[in-house]
């Protein structure tokens, strides 16, 4: 099996990809060419066009688009492993959903890899005490992309938000690298513990309209059934389904 492309060459390659699409796109539909442009063609980088995608959805108004946009570029050239992390995040969507035909479609129109890129600058922006302008891009993504994240949540890589839209992920949750959400998703904390936030392992399916509830874990590769209400753990490779939620197919047979 051959090693995974490190970061740089991975969002290099990404990059040349989306432009060929772009210009392919272009000649085949002039009328979609100044959109390309602004979007794609006019951006030295995958960074530059992210933090464009970025300031466009989540802005209301022209100065608030341009503001988020520069905020992204500051987070991005301070901070590179935050691309790495969207070039990642995208490369996954590829890959791995047969709705995607190419990294373009993906970066223009799918929101929720827009609204966890924006998560990925709140982030940013909360580990250096910039919790207002965090707090605002957050709540910008709930009320323009339906996607709720807050910022001192943590969140790995190759992560997919598949729909996205009702998706609520809380203070201080922990979400691993190659994690799938889908729509309507919660991942919080209970109002008994306050301290105490989901822990969600490497590679777990969140199927539409699961709930997941306080001091969890949710081991990796495991997956939670459409609808399921979790309020505690599931072993690593188990299905959890139902409300509430139960195991189906590990050999301890206990409640979810």
């Amino acid at each position: 099996m051959g090693m995974a492309p490190d970061g740089a060459s991975l969002r290099g390659d990404l990059w040349l990809r989306v432009r060929r699409e772009a210009e392919t796109a272009m000649a085949r539909d002039p009328i979609f060419g100044r959109s390309l442009s602004a979007s794609i063609l006019d951006h030295p980088d995958l960074g530059a066009a992210v933090s464009h995608q970025i300031g466009q959805r989540l802005g209301k108004t022209t100065g608030d688009r341009h503001q988020f946009e520069r905020v992204a570029n500051e987070a991005f050239a301070a901070s590179p492993d935050l691309v790495d992390a969207a070039s990642r995040d995208l490369d996954r969507i590829v890959l791995n959903d047969p709705a995607s035909t190419g990294p373009l479609p993906a970066l223009l129109n799918f929101k929720g890899y827009v609204a966890l890129q924006g998560w990925r600058v709140s982030n940013w922006l909360w580990r250096r005490n910039r919790r207002d302008l965090a707090l605002l891009l957050q709540c910008e993504s709930s009320d323009l992309l339906q996607v709720s994240i807050h910022p001192s949540a943590s969140i790995g890589t190759s992560v997919f938000l598949d729909h996205a839209t009702g998706i609520v992920v809380g203070s201080s949750a922990t979400i691993d690298d190659e994690v799938t959400i889908q729509q309507n998703v919660t991942v919080g904390r209970k109002a008994e513990s306050p301290n105490r936030a989901p822990r969600i392992g490497r590679g777990v399916l969140l199927s539409a309209g699961a709930t997941i509830l306080g001091d969890v874990d949710i081991g990796d590769f495991a997956k939670i059934g459409a609808g399921a209400v979790v309020t505690s753990d599931v072993p690593g490779g188990c299905t959890a389904v139902g409300v509430p939620a139960r195991l189906t197919n590990c050999t301890e047979g206990v409640p979810a």
